[in-house]
């Protein structure tokens, strides 16, 4: 089933819009819970609560991209149970060394007003169209998939240390074209 059809099932208020969601997206979602919980349990309750949040999201949303749309309700559901729940001692940190490694080039939390968050996540879409296509794979499944190193060497054909370096690069690129944007970082 395509994606207009499953957000016309939400809108209608059709529970099959569940069940589509969960045959079409449910690894997907399951894939980012995972890689920042590490914890089966865990990352399935996120995924069962993410078909509820979408539910009640649809309507007043209308997302033009469903699979992002369902992606940051998954993704933030996952970081609050993994700050709830200190997911370090079960996770070998990989999630602590990830937002640890963005602490460099992102401003910090003094941004709380809506806007400027607006303004910086523009800014930040803004900057991954300037990067290549492997690079801007490469940010994704790091700093939004949450994926290991040794994991994205391996899908993108890389060694470890080439990921390092690229991933230290667009962080350094990232951080001086926001600061020439006017964040503080």
């Amino acid at each position: 089933m395509d994606d207009k059809t499953i957000i016309q099932h939400y809108w209608e208020r059709n529970e099959r819009a569940i069940s589509e969601t969960a045959e079409k997206y449910g690894a997907f979602c399951f894939s980012i819970a995972e890689n920042i919980l590490h914890n089966r349990e865990d990352s399935n309750e996120c995924v069962n609560e993410t078909y509820l949040k979408t539910w009640n999201s649809i309507p007043p949303h209308k997302p033009k991209v469903f699979p992002a749309f369902i992606g940051r309700i998954v993704r933030n559901l996952s970081y609050n149970r993994y700050n709830r729940y200190n997911a370090l001692k079960r996770g070998g940190g990989q999630t602590e060394i990830v937002l640890s490694e963005l602490e460099e080039a992102i401003p910090d939390n003094s941004i709380d007003v809506e806007t400027d968050m607006n303004e910086l996540k523009e800014a930040i879409e803004s900057f991954l169209d300037t990067l290549s296509e492997r690079n801007r794979k490469i940010f994704v499944r790091r700093y939004w998939l949450t994926e290991s190193i040794g994991f994205i060497a391996v899908k993108m054909n890389m060694s470890e240390n080439s990921v390092s370096a690229v991933l230290k690069r667009i962080r350094r690129k990232m951080r001086k074209y926001l600061i020439e944007r006017g964040f503080d970082v």
